[in-house]
């Protein structure tokens, strides 16, 4: 249990009066000076044996006066903060043993002010002198917000709950603020940290307009019951205190860094706090978490990226260029499909995986060899069906969301064949399909020979009504072909060697801005797939390989 020891000091105090240069003017008000100035603090953690506290350097200090109405606090590490009730908490994050001076102002009606100065040695060991790095470059670093990822505004429960720790309430589509006058402000916030003799300066270009959650629109002059974009002036150095995070997120969700904003600085969304928690942090992408000023059971999360908004996809319906490569699968080892890639999916599912189909699915018609990985449907009898084949998934194993994925492959041949090299997204358990979205890379049917389908079901356009466009493709079954799609927030294309037949123009309100994964399969007639002919006995995909690129 933590010990506080209290310290009251009063060193000196002297008063400004303003005089008005006319006599007697009634609208000046009453001037009425503070008078009784003193200064409490605790240090946390304070006791026999830790005379400068347990290390966290945080300091609670409480003011008091007679006719005050409002309290600023200056600190000798160059910041400062304001507060209405003389309450507030300052951690101090220089390393080893240091002593602070620090002065309040107690502010009276009429312009007076009173002041105290008192001496605070307090000892503070924690550091994150890796997150300094990536939050600074060392010497300076802007920030954007990462509007094209999901989730970048969110909200969910400040509990105990398996919900803590992410945004479960409400998370942001991408760009989902853009285009609307009431939230677009937003994306217009640049966030420089820059790191000067060894303390974090923070600065907040807002355009001049600052997006409020509601229950603050009153600090931005407005009574609307929304969420708004109004003028506010956030003009002005803040310093940045780094400091352990005592959050309820599980320590293996979160990097254990809190950042302490001076004098009521915040990250671009206004919610009534200047206290946020690093997620995590690289040198492009930092994801933070912040409670909820007046309402604890709410924490809002951000995500920012160094990327600026009008680069990140959605300027003029342009792509990003996805050129790194993210994941893959050669196929190069031998045996059955690497277990840390892919899972295998066993049965005929629920109505024949929702399309009547005919095969049961079993791990061993899927296997690597010669460097490839073969999928061989074949008409054989197992647990009351007709005929085999394999169907594998990259869930839980690898989920992304936007990139361009490659695929080449060989197909099987025969009618009532039907494989598919295709995506379904990763919220289907709790958001039923086609709420989660499919993205259907390549389909062919046997009955049908080289015509390649690239479709994408989600609602309104699932089934038939599939949104699809196909391509006639000579001798895939004879030959390797490249299949692949590119996926951004703006768009997605469909292509065979490179050859675009398919786009779809992609909304914040569609299912295909979150994580999805892969699914490789071949499936036996069905509803796509069509009639079996009697006389198939067994054919086979071939898959070189798969790689995703970001």
């Amino acid at each position: 249990m933590k010990t506080y020891i209290t310290k009251i000091g009063i060193l000196f105090a002297f008063v400004a009066v303003l005089w008005a240069c006319q006599d007697d003017d009634s609208t000046f008000g009453d001037i009425t000076a503070p008078t009784n100035l003193t200064i409490n603090y605790d240090i946390v953690g304070q006791d026999a044996e830790n005379p400068d506290g347990d290390g966290s350097g945080l300091v609670n200090f409480t003011a008091t006066a007679d006719n005050a109405i409002s309290y600023k606090y200056l600190f000798s590490d160059g910041s400062s903060a304001v507060s209405a009730s003389g309450v507030y908490a300052k951690r101090f994050t220089q390393n080893g043993v240091n002593t602070y001076t620090v002065t309040v102002l107690a502010n009276g009606t009429g312009g007076v002010t009173t002041s105290t100065s008192i001496e605070v040695t307090v000892f503070s060991n924690f550091s994150d002198d890796e997150g300094v790095q990536l939050l600074t470059a060392g010497s300076s670093k802007v920030w954007y917000w990462y509007a094209a990822a999901p989730g970048h505004l969110g909200v969910g429960p400040n509990d105990t709950s398996e919900n803590t720790g992410v945004p479960s309430y409400y998370a942001a589509a991408p760009f989902e603020k853009a285009g609307d006058p009431a939230s677009s402000c937003l994306y217009d916030n640049v966030l420089t940290f820059s790191l000067d003799n060894g303390i974090i300066k923070y600065t907040l270009d807002n355009g001049g307009n600052t997006f409020f959650n509601s229950s603050f629109n009153s600090v931005g002059g407005s009574t609307a019951t929304d969420d708004q974009c109004l003028p506010y002036d956030t003009s002005g150095e803040k310093v940045v205190s780094l400091g352990p995070s005592s959050s309820l997120v599980p320590d293996d969700q979160k990097r254990g860094t809190v950042m302490d904003f001076s004098d009521n600085g915040f990250m671009g969304y206004y919610i009534g706090t200047s206290t946020y928690e690093i997620l995590s942090i690289t040198e492009n992408e930092m994801h933070v978490r912040a409670v909820m000023g007046g309402n604890e059971a709410l924490a809002w999360y951000h995500i920012f990226t160094t990327t600026p908004v009008d680069e990140q996809g959605n300027s003029g319906g342009e792509e990003p260029d996805y050129d790194t490569l993210v994941w893959s699968d050669e196929f190069d080892v031998d045996g059955a499909p690497n277990p840390d890639n892919w899972t295998m999916e066993i049965g005929n599912g629920d109505s024949g995986w929702g399309n009547n189909e005919a095969q049961y699915y079993l791990a061993e018609n899927a296997v690597v060899e010669d460097g490839m990985l073969k999928i061989t449907a074949k008409a054989e009898s197992s647990n009351g069906f007709d005929y085999t084949s394999a169907r594998m998934k990259t869930e839980g194993n690898f989920d992304f969301t936007y990139g361009k994925v490659e695929i080449r492959a060989k197909l099987p041949t025969g009618a009532g064949t039907w494989p598919a090299l295709w995506m379904l997204g990763s919220d289907y358990a709790t958001n039923t399909w086609p709420g989660c979205g499919e993205i259907d890379i390549m389909e062919h049917v046997g009955n049908d020979q080289n015509t390649i389908h690239g479709t994408l079901h989600y609602p309104n356009n699932s089934g038939a009504n599939g949104n699809t466009g196909s391509t006639t493709v000579a001798g895939v079954s004879d030959e390797f072909h490249l299949y692949s799609v590119i996926w951004s927030p703006t768009k997605i294309r469909f292509f065979v060697d490179d050859v675009e037949y398919h786009s779809y123009d992609n909304v914040s309100s569609s299912p295909f801005n979150s994580d999805f994964f892969l699914i490789f399969n071949v499936a036996m007639g069905g509803n796509f797939g069509g009639e079996i002919d009697p006389g198939f006995t067994q054919s086979t995909m071939e898959v070189d390989y798969v790689k995703v690129y970001q």
